[in-house]
């Protein structure tokens, strides 16, 4: 399969574009079962415009994948990004932060050249 094919791929198997650490995903496991969200659902991660950088990062649970969805699977966890997020999001890392500074999943994306305080937008 040469690269081209691999971008239209339904399934992109840990894909290097986006990555979740392990931390993230006993959260993302944790939030599911304890709202009790199917298994078979999986974090759809995207961005939209908004927030005082520019862009805001969106985070939610979704049953299937839509059209021109990248698929990525790490460890049991499904991610579903649409493309033009996939644009802005190639890169990032998802970490979940429980320390000093508050608790929550944290973007660390490569692509974002001004963050807000809060670090819920971006720039680019």
């Amino acid at each position: 399969m040469d690269q081209d094919e691999n971008l239209h791929s339904p399934v992109a198997k840990e894909m290097a574009d986006i990555d979740i650490t392990e931390k993230a995903i006993k959260q993302v496991k944790r939030i599911k079962e304890e709202n009790n969200i199917p298994g078979d659902h999986a974090l759809r991660i995207g961005v939209k415009g908004g927030g005082c950088s520019g862009m805001t990062y969106q985070m939610g649970f979704d049953g299937e994948s839509k059209d021109g969805d990248t698929v990525i699977e790490k460890d049991g966890i499904k991610l579903f990004v649409d493309g033009k997020s996939l644009f802005y999001l190639s890169g990032t890392v998802l970490d979940f932060s429980d320390g000093l500074n508050g608790k929550g999943f944290v973007f660390s994306n490569p692509n974002a050249t001004k963050t807000c305080g809060c670090g819920e937008s971006f720039g680019v």
